[in-house]
């Protein structure tokens, strides 16, 4: 019977903490090895070249959505992927209706994407350089922490993947109290702290 009460009274407890099924199944922990600087995101210029191919060849920068607009192929999602698998991406849409054994290669110019954005009802709004292992407790203490109107427990990820932009809701003060697991940080994640309601 003390077993039950006590379950009963920890899920209300984290209900109150406003740990939702949404952030619990958005968890992410990303391998921070140092892999994450090959990858593509926001704002990241790099160059393609293709042998021979100077109508193919030139500078592009990805989009807000993770995207490029390629010669003869459209639009291609980048975002979250690596400098080579780009190139055989290209290489392989060339080479399915364009040209025989295409040569190409994707040069990174430009790692705009090795950001976090802070945004919302913190003391300092800014862009702050990403760390290898950045949890969102360290981000917004480096702006000054919460003001007194932002909405501790409902701060708003936003993140560009392979998949296309994901929004997280994520529980920040129950985190900074131990009470939910931590929350690493991705090169180019927005973070929004809405206001309270009051």
């Amino acid at each position: 019977m003390l077993k039950r009460i006590g379950l009963f009274f920890a899920v209300i407890f984290f209900i109150k903490c406003g740990v939702s099924n949404d952030y619990m199944k958005n968890i992410s922990f990303p391998v921070t090895d140092g892999s994450q600087g090959s990858t593509l995101g926001q704002s990241d210029i790099f160059i393609v070249r293709v042998f021979r191919e100077k109508d193919l060849s030139g500078e592009f920068q990805v989009s807000k959505e993770g995207t490029i607009d390629y010669p003869l192929l459209g639009v291609l999602h980048v975002g979250g992927k690596a400098p080579s698998e780009v190139s055989e991406e290209i290489r392989k849409g060339l080479a399915k209706s364009f040209l025989k054994h295409p040569y190409v290669s994707v040069v990174v110019k430009k790692h705009s994407s090795r950001r976090v954005y802070v945004l919302g009802q913190v003391k300092k709004t800014g862009t702050l350089p990403f760390q290898d292992r950045m949890t969102i407790v360290q981000a917004i203490s480096q702006v000054g922490g919460f003001k007194r109107t932002a909405r501790t427990n409902n701060v708003i990820v936003t993140r560009v993947t392979i998949k296309g932009k994901q929004k997280i809701v994520v529980p920040v003060e129950s985190i900074s109290e131990g009470k939910a697991p931590n929350f690493f940080l991705t090169p180019g994640d927005i973070i929004f702290v809405p206001e309270s309601i009051l």
